[in-house]
């Protein structure tokens, strides 16, 4: 019976936040627009949401709210709208994201470690793109397509690009230890060993 008798102190908050609700409602349904809406309308129709915003709510209450509201949608502004005109482009990376999970959580359930930023220094990017064509259809059949020469010059390439964080990875844990290495691999070419 005590919880129902707070209730009524929580009613002022309640009811600001119940205000500050709708705007938030609003732009999700301007930026749900059905497929075929140009990025151009969508803006026009954010943008007037943003005046209707600062003109209806004016109290001191309200300023944290819009200033909130104004920051968020400006600083994404510019990438706002590119899915509108694009077909292919997706509005949200929701579906990125779960694949980055599911393949963390691999990682985690592999190897008992919480990070996994070791494993993306060994590997890079393909542990994302092992991942991901491990769910696609037909993907032994299209890499048997590929020339095992093309396939050579894009490991070479994609293991260039790792050993740069390799390098920098070995210098920060044993900066002496790396620089003796260097100095002595850099003497042996000169012939001053």
């Amino acid at each position: 019976m005590k919880l129902f008798e707070k209730l009524d102190s929580f009613r002022p908050a309640y009811r600001k936040v119940k205000r500050w609700c709708q705007p938030l409602e609003d732009a999700a349904h301007i930026l749900g627009a059905p497929s075929g809406t140009s990025s151009e309308t969508t803006q026009v129709r954010m943008n007037w949401l943003k005046f209707e915003l600062r003109a209806k709510f004016i109290r001191k209450e309200d300023q944290p709210m819009v200033e909130n509201f104004e920051r968020y949608t400006t600083g994404f502004w510019t990438g706002l709208f590119a899915c509108y005109n694009t077909a292919y482009l997706p509005r949200t990376n929701n579906d990125q994201e779960r694949c980055f999970r599911r393949t963390k959580t691999r990682h985690r359930r592999m190897t008992g470690l919480r990070s996994w930023n070791r494993y993306l220094w060994r590997n890079g990017e393909f542990v994302i793109w092992v991942e991901d064509a491990l769910m696609q259809e037909n993907v032994q059949h299209r890499l048997q397509q590929v020339p095992y020469e093309t396939y050579f010059q894009e490991r070479r390439q994609w293991e260039s690009r790792l050993l740069e964080g390799t390098k920098r990875l070995r210098f920060r844990r044993e900066p002496q230890q790396y620089l003796a290495q260097l100095e002595q691999r850099v003497c042996s070419l000169v012939g001053q060993a």
